[in-house]
């Protein structure tokens, strides 16, 4: 399993994932799910991955070729003109993958081979934006109403970010809700794993303003997971009791 998360600010984007993609008992799994490509000055677009592995990696690589080549303008995210056309392109090439694989497969593999992306980015004289791109290759784009996208594991972390969220936070609070977001996944769902992945995109400018990979012996994540565990009996425990002689 897995769990992304890309959150809009007015200050730019926020994205972290985790690696996990198998947790047997004795078979513990990680790969990247985030991958981003930049021209310093000129735009930076980064992508995460959820479901099969074998598809998303086959995105990925895919999108490494192209661009590396350079030579076709309709086909490498870092040529395309707007966002837009870059959600297009990877929706496009997401469907034409997972066809691929149902067609080598036959007809009980439907399904099996899905996979969702979320695409987060900017191009100089154009706004930020930030895509949740479905297996069938459509997408939706963030708005005021919706401004982060999860994929994978969601149901244990949307809570949080949720009451949580304001568009005009810093940078830091916002890595901190996202953190207690992924801790409390970390806590309940075991195909949810370290080490996690964090970007931050400041608006307006064309490269990383801070990527880190983040382990469980990280010291401020040790500290940030006993502490909203703390903050969390501490709430419960101001309460008001209920009555049950009253009742």
């Amino acid at each position: 399993m897995t769990y992304c998360v890309g959150m809009m600010l007015e200050a730019g984007l926020v994205l972290m994932s985790d690696t996990r993609t198998n947790s047997g008992v004795d078979n513990i799994s990680t790969f990247r799910k985030m991958h981003s490509w930049s021209v310093p000055g000129e735009r930076m677009v980064a992508l995460m991955t959820s479901g099969n592995l074998a598809t998303t990696q086959a995105v990925v690589a895919r999108l490494e070729e192209r661009n590396k080549a350079r030579a076709d303008r309709k086909n490498d995210l870092l040529q395309l003109p707007t966002m837009f056309a870059m959600a297009e392109h990877v929706g496009k090439l997401l469907r034409e993958t997972i066809a691929d694989r149902d067609a080598d497969n036959g007809p009980e593999a439907s399904g099996q081979f899905g996979a969702t992306l979320i695409l987060a980015g900017q191009i100089k004289g154009m706004g930020m934006h930030l895509y949740l791109i479905y297996p069938e290759g459509n997408f939706i784009e963030a708005s005021f109403d919706t401004p982060f996208f999860q994929i994978g594991e969601t149901k244990y972390g949307r809570p949080i970010i949720l009451r949580g969220y304001d568009r005009t936070m810093s940078f830091e609070d916002a890595v901190k809700l996202m953190m207690v977001s992924f801790d409390s996944t970390l806590k309940a769902n075991l195909s949810v794993g370290m080490p996690l992945d964090l970007l931050v995109v400041a608006k307006d400018k064309f490269e990383p303003l801070h990527e880190v990979r983040i382990t469980d012996s990280d010291p401020w994540y040790r500290s940030l997971s006993a502490g909203w565990g703390e903050a969390l009996r501490a709430a419960l425990d101001g309460l008001p009791d209920y009555p049950f002689h009253a009742r």
